[in-house]
């Protein structure tokens, strides 16, 4: 099949894929090809992408250090304000140390790879973003994948293993169900079966668990309990790049081994000057993650009085399932219409016929903002 075969086939199915430009800062509202929205299909849950402060922060990072890092880490190009937000973030977590990585993805992929090879078995949730799945496919080690959150499924896996290292992948928050994974039920079961545990808490952090610690917090697991732990700055930190958290041991272990910390450029040192200021808002303005609350318990009850069925979620992710691909789609269209910004997730990012709305609210969310979005599912839903 040629490429362009493969992407008519694409069209036909439902799944092509385009981008929308905005031209503005990111926001509850920004402007899409000359006409404002509300945008309820972001991940800045905290609102901090665009606060003066995190600005201010970044402005004067790049007065002080340019705009390009230079280098990898282990090169020439890990700064002070790098060293001081590893520092900060291995506080905020309660860990020993903290990694920066470049991306989320690539802080999953490194720390996966590294942690387990060819004579090691990957034990992964179904749906796990898809960094952690790419990262357990290409570690080289046997890859077995348990039904979603699903203990039992996980047991008979750990059971018939015979692997001499174990590693057990999964998300903290589900970033397309926003359900929280059953991490007191996984830290026994790796206790009993002597498996290395790994949480990407993407989208925990900041919103979850005292201080927005996330999941760990949530639950009040310590390092011993969840050895590694991801975390991801572009969600509900509002800035850019990715960390791994976690012993003394295991961050040098990393520096030494992981790839994808080893072999790119470090992100820019305006943008750790900048998180170091959104950590501090995130840690100390509570009522944003109060605001969140309220939120997402008044959404939910305006969808049900509306007869729309929600998933089971208690985070900022609230998705709508659909069903098939070309109506998620449409029903997308007929909101946009209507002045409300919400993509249409689908299939391979989520199983094939559950192609659903991902609404994701913010703190910076007005009570007037989200009625309209109520509304607005009322006719597109409908309609």
């Amino acid at each position: 099949m040629s490429l362009k075969e493969a992407l008519e086939q694409r069209r036909k199915e439902g799944l092509y894929r385009t981008r929308k430009v905005i031209q503005t800062a990111q926001s509850t509202e920004v402007e899409v090809g000359g006409r404002k929205v509300i945008n309820f299909c972001s991940n800045d849950y905290l609102g901090l992408a665009n606060h003066p402060d995190v600005i201010a922060a970044f402005q004067q990072g790049a007065a002080r250090y340019g705009v390009g890092s230079g280098s990898a880490h282990l090169v020439c190009g890990h700064s002070e304000a790098h060293h001081t937000l590893e520092e900060a973030l291995a506080k905020f977590t309660g860990r020993d140390r903290a990694l920066l990585f470049s991306t989320g993805y690539m802080a999953n992929m490194g720390a996966i790879s590294a942690l387990i090879g060819r004579s090691g078995e990957v034990f992964e949730d179904r749906l796990n973003h898809a960094s952690l799945l790419d990262g357990g496919w290409l570690s080289t080690a046997k890859f077995s994948r348990y039904r979603h959150a699903d203990m039992a499924s996980l047991e008979s896996l750990l059971k018939k293993s015979t692997a001499d290292e174990k590693l057990l992948v999964s998300d903290g928050v589900f970033s397309m169900d926003g359900d929280i994974a059953p991490l007191p039920e996984m830290v026994a079961l790796c206790e009993q079966y002597g498996v290395q545990l790994l949480i990407d808490d993407a989208h925990g952090f900041g919103v979850l668990g005292e201080q927005g610690g996330g999941c760990a917090s949530y639950y009040s697991l310590s390092q011993k309990e969840i050895p590694v732990l991801v975390g991801t700055l572009g969600k509900a930190f509002g800035t850019f790049g990715a960390f791994v958290a976690g012993s003394e041991e295991l961050i040098e272990y990393l520096i030494q081994k992981s790839r994808s910390y080893i072999y790119t450029t470090a992100l820019p040192p305006a943008v750790a000057e900048a998180t170091l200021t959104s950590l501090k808002i995130l840690q100390e303005e509570d009522w944003r993650r109060e605001r969140l609350k309220k939120l997402i318990g008044r959404f939910r009850i305006g969808a049900e009085r509306l007869g729309i069925k929600l998933m089971t979620s208690e985070t900022p992710i609230q998705p709508i399932l659909i069903g098939e691909s070309d109506k998620a789609t449409v029903v997308s269209e007929r909101l946009l219409k209507r002045g409300i910004w919400i993509s249409a997730i689908r299939p391979p990012t989520v199983p094939k016929g559950s192609a659903r709305l991902r609404v994701t609210l913010s703190a910076e969310h007005s009570d007037d903002q989200l009625d309209r979005l109520l509304d607005a599912l009322a006719g597109a839903m409908y309609g």
